[in-house]
């Protein structure tokens, strides 16, 4: 009875967004989408698809992304913004980090990359553009997604954390106490099995088109890189998420070492009280600032 009355809210809710859509102005940018989705189609095999176009998405996403956080350094007007303003970025730092990322990405990502064509093709995902998921599909399940990479997240970072093992594996991501965007994915490659798994999961289990992949890896970077960036900025259109961590949430983790395990979402560490020396610390830091105004 209750499995008919979720499938019944879920039929409502989803008649709901497709009459909103049919209301919402056309796309101006579908069409020419259309016409490069096709075009690549036409011109590349899956597997030069599922493989290179992967991993050229996933590394033109991850420095692009990188870049607004790396230029504020420069840019003095920003600094009021840097979360700890006493640690600023330095370029020998800069210049690791940038180095272990390639090996990562290259060395590490790479070949599991190479994995996402014989994925597609042993549960059969589409890569045509008639069924290609609306906007709405898409997005649900990229939330769908980002709900399991959080729950992973967060109770195999706490392990990693634990005494026994934290120097092994975790320690080379805290390496700099002030996290900056490049250093999102700064770890030891263990640990980019480990955690990255998370990310996986809601792929095997939701993806139903290979732009799925492509909308994942999109969201999934864009909040990493945020929440490393150093930067908490105003009017950030992710923190109109509700529940979302951002930037002050996780940089808290880097300086305390301590809490704050989640990667996305805050309810874990509500719910587990990780985040109980996070609030005390948030709440002397706005008593500060009052005083100090």
């Amino acid at each position: 009875m209750a499995t008919n009355e979720s499938v019944s809210i879920f039929s409502s809710a989803s008649l709901a967004v497709e009459y909103v859509d049919s209301l919402l102005p056309e796309n101006p940018l579908q069409e020419p989408f259309k016409n490069a989705w096709n075009y690549m189609l036409n011109n590349y095999t899956k597997f030069q698809i599922a493989t290179w176009g992967s991993l050229i998405v996933h590394e033109a996403l991850y420095f692009s992304f990188c870049l607004p956080g790396f230029l504020f350094q420069f840019i003095p007007y920003m600094k009021k913004y840097k979360i700890q303003k006493d640690k600023p970025e330095t370029w020998e730092n800069q210049w690791k980090c940038f180095k272990v990322l390639l090996f990562n990405h290259f060395c590490i990502q790479l070949p599991l990359i190479c994995g996402t064509y014989y994925f597609t093709e042993y549960f059969n995902i589409p890569y045509d553009w008639e069924r290609m998921p609306r906007w709405y599909f898409l997005l649900a399940r990229c939330f769908g997604c980002a709900v399991i990479e959080d729950t992973w997240h967060y109770f195999l970072h706490r392990l990693l954390h634990h005494k026994r093992i934290y120097k092994y594996i975790h320690k080379v991501h805290h390496e700099f106490q002030a996290p900056f965007g490049m250093e999102a994915e700064y770890a030891h490659p263990l640990e980019t099995l480990i955690l990255g798994t998370g990310f996986f999961i809601g792929i095997v289990l939701l993806c139903d088109h290979v732009i799925l992949l492509w909308a994942w890896v999109t969201i999934r970077l864009l909040e990493t890189i945020d929440v490393h960036s150093g930067y908490d900025i105003p009017l950030n259109p992710l923190n109109l998420i509700p529940f979302y961590a951002g930037s002050r949430h996780h940089d808290f983790h880097h300086m305390n070492f301590i809490g704050n395990y989640a990667s996305t979402f805050t309810w874990w560490d509500r719910i587990f009280g990780t985040d109980s020396q996070y609030h005390a610390y948030n709440e002397k830091r706005k008593k500060f600032e009052k005083k100090t105004e």
